[in-house]
């Protein structure tokens, strides 16, 4: 914690993702009752769409303030455009991504809802979003989480975007000159992983803080708050629930996910993977489909799935396991990690190998270009 936080406001946390909400929380109802409530919720619209969260998580209590953030991807800016094109020489490069770190964070500014000087300790998830760059370019300081549960381990961001010379890379980044993500920049204080020891590549301002403990660390009220604030209609989700236990058939939870930008392409990979997972030791099973906030495809209104139940997609799949009572025979992804998820007997974890009959595994495997 900052020296100097007892003069500021107290927390504030950048989120991009309905995970990231959950995880803001979960740490927020592990602080003493008497300190909560005063921290700032920055929901970023660049990626998802929140829909009412904001109100609930602002009626919950759990927060001081909840504001909106229009974030800008780099794109929105024509100039910057010009600054990303690689010209072969690493020296250029540099000189021209310098340039693209500072000119970003100007253009940036405008669009940034609070002033972040005025508080104690800043928490960001996916610093590699403009935040990251705004923050740094700004000598604010700050915290850095990791965008998923260990996703790094799968896809190390920072050393496949760096790859090529990422000695010299991290050494600009850690002298202010240009920014990299997950705990390089100058201005990070420190990176939250959940489990160092599943990283390749572990970073020298890691610190671990394992999801589990905080889930663990819930009293009654805490799990009650979470299912309040994510799920807007509990009462629909356990009539959907109950349907999938009907007649005594397994239960096979599907998380789906953004992948393959083609979305008939995207039907085909999830159709597949419901053929060949809707068996529970030989029995036929109730499919029930969980889309990811950010997968498109409408599954609901395709008779393909009819026979399926689509559960509402604007919630982190963590909250199915504060359900009383609820439990999966069988949890299928293909790169969410399903640790987390206990109410589930098996977990299925998909990985490259599936991916390898839908897109050129080049496109998927980037650790391993690292």
């Amino acid at each position: 914690m900052n020296s100097n936080s007892d003069q500021k406001k107290n927390r504030i946390y950048v989120c991009h993702t309905f995970y990231h909400v959950y995880v803001t929380c979960l740490k927020e109802l592990n602080f003493p009752e008497a300190e909560r409530g005063k921290a700032t919720l920055v929901l970023s619209k660049m990626s998802n769409d929140f829909r009412d969260l904001g109100s609930r998580a602002k009626a919950s209590g759990l927060f001081e303030d909840v504001v909106e953030f229009d974030e800008k991807n780099f794109a929105e800016f024509p100039e910057l455009t010009e600054l990303k094109k690689d010209t072969g020489n690493i020296v250029t490069n540099m000189i021209k991504r310098m340039k693209f770190c500072r000119r970003y964070a100007a253009l940036e500014a405008p669009f940034v809802p609070v002033d972040f000087r005025e508080y104690g300790d800043i928490y960001v998830f996916c610093d590699s979003d403009p935040i990251g760059y705004y923050l740094a370019e700004n000598h604010i300081r700050y915290h850095a989480l990791e965008d998923g549960l260990d996703c790094i381990k799968y896809y190390d961001t920072a050393r496949y975007d760096n790859r090529g010379h990422f000695g010299l890379k991290a050494w600009m980044a850690a002298m202010g000159l240009i920014f990299i993500q997950n705990g390089y920049s100058k201005n990070c204080i420190d990176m939250e992983v959940n489990d160092i020891s599943v990283l390749p590549f572990p970073g020298p301002k890691y610190i671990e803080k394992k999801r589990e403990e905080l889930a663990a660390g819930l009293d009654s009220d805490g799990r009650e708050l979470l299912t309040e604030l994510f799920i807007s209609n509990r009462a629909e989700l356990v009539r959907q629930l109950d349907m999938a236990r009907t007649d005594g058939k397994p239960v096979v939870l599907v998380l789906t996910e953004p992948l393959l930008p083609d979305l008939s392409d995207r039907k085909k990979l999830f159709a597949d993977l419901i053929d060949e997972n809707d068996e529970v030791n030989g029995m036929k099973a109730q499919v029930v489909i969980k889309p990811h906030p950010r997968d498109k495809y409408d599954y609901a209104s395709d008779p393909d799935f009819s026979e399926c139940v689509i559960l509402d997609a604007f919630f982190p799949m963590e909250v199915l396991n504060f359900m009383d009572g609820l439990m999966f025979d069988r949890v299928v992804t293909v790169y969410t990690v399903p640790t987390s998820l206990h109410c589930a007997r098996e977990k299925v974890y998909l990985g490259d190998d599936f991916m390898d009959r839908y897109e050129a595994p080049e496109i998927h495997r980037q650790n391993e270009a690292i």
